[in-house]
This record gives C-alpha cells, sequence and structure tokens, in this order.
C-alpha cells in the first residue's frame, strides 16, 4: 500500500472506531443496560435502542457496498428505524452491540486490506474509502445524539470517562 493510501487507511480506521475528535464508540455504548436503552422522553423522537439498530442498518447497507454488492435501497428512510422503542432482553440489547461493534471491525478490516480508491462496479461515483468515510461520518453522527440522551438521562459519562483516551 502506498504512503497516501496508507495514511487514509489509518484516518479511517481511527474514524470508524471513533478515534478522531470524540470517545471511542464502543466506550460510549458497552455499559449501556437494556433500561437505558430503551428509555424515552417525549420530547425526543427515538430511544437508543433505535439509534443502534438504525446505524446497524445503514452500516450493514454500506458495508454491503463497500465490498462491491448492490444491496436493494429501502422504499422509504423509514424502514431503517424499528418502530419497537426497546430490545426485549437485555440478551438481545448485547447481541445488538456486539453485532455493531463487529461490523465496525469489517469496516476496519476493509479499510486495511481493500483497494479504497478503486470506484465502486455497482456504484461508479463512489469508491470503497468513501463508503466507509460515510459509515464513519453516520455513526458519529448518531454517537453525538446518543451522548446527549444519555446525558439528559443522567448516565454521562460511562465509566471509561467521557473524553477521548
Amino acid at each position: 500500500m502506498e504512503q497516501s493510501n496508507k495514511a487514509f487507511s489509518d484516518a479511517l480506521i481511527k474514524s470508524l472506531r471513533g478515534e478522531r475528535g470524540h470517545l471511542p464508540i464502543k466506550n460510549a455504548l458497552l455499559d449501556i443496560d437494556v433500561a437505558l436503552a430503551g428509555k424515552r422522553r417525549e420530547e425526543l423522537p427515538y430511544s437508543i435502542y433505535q439509534l443502534v439498530k438504525h446505524m446497524a442498518y445503514w452500516q450493514d447497507f454500506l458495508l454491503l457496498s463497500a465490498q462491491g454488492d448492490k444491496p436493494e435501497l429501502p422504499k422509504d428512510v423509514k424502514e431503517s428505524w424499528p418502530e419497537e422503542t426497546c430490545p426485549e432482553s437485555e440478551e438481545e440489547w448485547q447481541q445488538l452491540i456486539q453485532y455493531f461493534l463487529q461490523g465496525i471491525e469489517q469496516a476496519c478490516t476493509i479499510a486495511q486490506t481493500g483497494q479504497l480508491s478503486k470506484p465502486l462496479e455497482n456504484w461508479p461515483s463512489e469508491t470503497p474509502g468513501g463508503v466507509l468515510r460515510n459509515i464513519a461520518s453516520h455513526n458519529s453522527y448518531h454517537l453525538g445524539e446518543i451522548v446527549l440522551i444519555r446525558r439528559l438521562f443522567g448516565a454521562w459519562p460511562p465509566p471509561t470517562g467521557g473524553y477521548p483516551i
């Protein structure tokens, strides 16, 4: 991998994991229990659970795209948001967090091993690097909402601290 591609790859990986400008994503999620995940307030459009499900939905979609597949776009963006506000159990919630974090690591593997600047056959205006950057920015955007929701419910900072390490 040439030097500029390695630098881009390294920056992508840090952004995907949340090591650029905010705390690592896993640190903001791992201590959330099922009760907090499903908590709602009238003025909030969604719960933490709904946010993580939405993030996982688009992360899956974009990972498939980055690998050359052509997943079908939802007919309406509402399809990417779950109707249920909370998981059925602690086990379901923990599985969702692990699934989401594994998707981040899958994206990091693509960033390390893929041809990041080669146009995608099924999406010629985009590259794997661009798609991974989209994952990082989408996750970062919603992570900010998760942090704000945690603050509103007095569940901030996490045990790891609330600032980048």
